[in-house]
């Protein structure tokens, strides 16, 4: 993340004394929250949907989970590439390619 993007949004919740709400256990509600606007904006038709309501609501989760990673002390490079590595393990290209089936089905 672009770190004057992340400088902005700490600045939004500073001026706004928010932190003092912004408890890893608030913020994972918050996610879920938007994420299930995120998931409304495709509820009745998944293929005619408004980008920009869709851009509007995936940004507020990003912000949510951009606070979490801030609030808790974390990398998302280190944390994302850690995760991707036990996906990698768990899901293997000779097993997985081509299938939605679960790790434990393949």
């Amino acid at each position: 993340m672009n770190p004057s993007t992340l400088e902005r949004i700490r600045k939004f919740t500073s001026d706004r004394d928010w932190d003092q709400f912004h408890s890893p256990a608030n913020l994972a509600k918050s996610i879920a929250i938007e994420a299930a606007e995120l998931l409304e904006c495709f509820q009745w038709d998944e293929k005619n949907y408004d980008v920009d309501h869709v851009k509007e609501e995936l940004a507020d989760v990003i912000v949510y989970c951009v606070n979490m990673l801030d609030k808790l002390g974390l990398d998302v490079d280190a944390i994302v590439n850690d995760k991707m590595a036990k996906n990698e393990a768990k899901y293997p290209v000779e097993k997985a390619r081509g299938s939605a089936a679960k790790y434990d089905e393949l």
